[in-house]
C-alpha cells in the first residue's frame, strides 16, 4: 500500500464518522419536530421487531406534529404503544388511520442537556477521526521501517494526515455548534 493509498483511505474514513456524526444528529431533537427521531422506534410486526418507518409513512403535518400512517389497518394500536414506551417521551394520540404524535415544547433545562449530548458526540467523532490519524501515520511509519518510503515522505505524509485531521475535526466542531444553536433557538 502506498502513502497515497493510506491517506485516501484515512480520508474516506474520516469522512464515514462524519457522515455517521451528521445521522446521530439528525436524531437529537430541536425545537422543531423531525420524522428522523422516531427512527429509534420499533414495532412489533408478524413477530419480528422493525424500525418504525418500514410499516408505517412517517410526515410532518404542521410544526408541531408529526404524523404516522400506518400501511396496515391493524397495526395503529401496536405502533402506538411503541412511540409511547420509548424512551423520547411522546404521547401520540390516534385519530382514524392517522396517529399524530405532538412535540412538546422544550423546557430549558432539556435544551441544555441537549447541548451536553451534541458535544459528547461531537468528542467522539473527534476521538474517531483522531484514531484514523493515528493508524495513518503508523501505516506510513511501517512503509518506512520496511525500506518502502523514505523518512522525508514519511514526514511530509505527517504533516498532510495532521492538515486532514484539522479540516475534518473542524467540521465537526462547525456541525455541533449549529446544532447547539439548533436546539437552543427558541
Amino acid at each position: 500500500m502506498s502513502i497515497a493509498e493510506i491517506r485516501q483511505t484515512a480520508e474516506h474514513k474520516m469522512l464515514q464518522s462524519i457522515e455517521s456524526f451528521k445521522g446521530n444528529l439528525a436524531k437529537i431533537r430541536t425545537g422543531r419536530p423531525n420524522p428522523q427521531i422516531l427512527d429509534t422506534v420499533h414495532v412489533e410486526y408478524y413477530g419480528s421487531m422493525l424500525p418504525l418507518s418500514q410499516v408505517a409513512n412517517l410526515t410532518l403535518l404542521d410544526a408541531r406534529t408529526i404524523g404516522v400512517a400506518p400501511w396496515e389497518k391493524g397495526m395503529g394500536s401496536k405502533i402506538e404503544k411503541a412511540i409511547r414506551e420509548s424512551d423520547l417521551g411522546l404521547n401520540p394520540q390516534s385519530q382514524g388511520d392517522l396517529i399524530r404524535v405532538p412535540m412538546p415544547p422544550m423546557t430549558e433545562e432539556r435544551r441544555k442537556e441537549l447541548t451536553k449530548v451534541v458535544r459528547g458526540d461531537g468528542e467522539a467523532a473527534k476521538i474517531a477521526i483522531r484514531n484514523l490519524r493515528r493508524d495513518a501515520n503508523e501505516a506510513v511509519k511501517k512503509l518506512v521501517k520496511d525500506k518502502l518510503a523514505s523518512e522525508d515522505d514519511d514526514r511530509r505524509s505527517q504533516e498532510d494526515i495532521q492538515k486532514l485531521t484539522d479540516r475534518m475535526i473542524g467540521e465537526v466542531d462547525k456541525l455541533v455548534a449549529s446544532k447547539e444553536q439548533e436546539i437552543l433557538a427558541v
